[in-house]
């Protein structure tokens, strides 16, 4: 008895028994706490959401509270359901999710090579737009969302357009990851402004916008390209070849210039 040697507490079992223990009371935490969370992190996604529209569509003010910004889109913006097959506009889904869209071939359709200029695979049947109403309570302007692939990512964007179905107020990209100087340049408050007053489209109703090389922006369509960037500044030309044309916003803002939006 004199000569047993004690027991090791330290064995390969007792060690992988602690270390489950501790991932599994980790889990708990971590789930529970993501759970918890997600309330308020849908509130801030929707925030950021109504702050970028209000954004693009000139009327968000500095500092403006979180309620100021939800009073503010409450009263001035106007979410719509566009049908891409019809051309119709309905009253906007509770939640619209352009992920859950594009997962489902009831809810979007594969595009071809020739058709997917802007390289996104494929089309939701349906999109989210934004009706502008001006202090008469009269649509003043439409808030367009295009994406489309540029050097490095996905790029997301908000447009906003005149009623007159054709010219441009504003442009603001609220999702991407190009390189910053770069292609990150989309981000620059001088290169979005230039942007306000072009033309999407010209006389004779064909999509016109350009993307061009700086000092040849004189044009009404012609937007100047992102120096050091010109992957990007293909991509966003890429995305607006296809978002104006026919599997995209065309048909509907040709419906808009024949005074589609007069009476609402």
């Amino acid at each position: 008895m004199a000569n047993e040697k004690p027991k090791n507490k330290d064995s390969i079992g007792r060690t992988f028994l602690v270390v489950f223990i501790l991932c599994l009371v980790c889990s708990i935490v971590v789930a529970g706490s993501a759970v918890g969370l997600k309330p308020q992190q849908q509130e801030q996604i929707m925030l950021d959401k109504q702050r970028n529209i209000l954004d693009v569509a000139g009327l968000l003010q500095p500092k403006m509270t979180a309620s100021e910004i939800n009073a503010l889109y409450d009263s001035r913006i106007t979410p719509k359901l566009l049908n891409f097959k019809t051309g119709e506009l309905s009253d906007g889904k509770a939640k619209y999710d352009l992920n859950d869209e594009l997962r489902s071939d009831e809810t979007s359709i594969a595009l071809s090579p020739a058709e997917d200029l802007a390289k996104i695979r494929r089309r939701a049947n349906s999109a989210e737009i934004y009706l502008v109403k001006d202090d008469a309570g009269e649509v003043s302007k439409i808030i367009l969302p295009v994406y489309g692939s540029g050097l490095w990512s996905i790029m997301y964007a908000f447009v906003a357009v005149d009623a007159d179905g054709v010219t441009v107020r504003g442009i603001t990209y609220y999702s991407h990851g190009e390189t910053p100087g770069l292609g990150g340049e989309v981000d620059n408050p001088q290169w979005r402004a230039q942007w306000n007053g072009k033309k999407l489209f010209n006389e004779q109703g064909v999509a016109a916008i350009k993307v061009v090389r700086s000092g040849t922006t004189d044009s009404p369509y012609g937007i100047d390209g992102l120096s050091g960037a010109t992957l990007t500044s293909n991509g966003i030309q890429s995305m607006f070849d296809f978002w104006l044309g026919d599997n995209g916003f065309g048909p509907f803002l040709k419906k808009v210039r024949e005074g589609a939006l007069k009476n609402g």
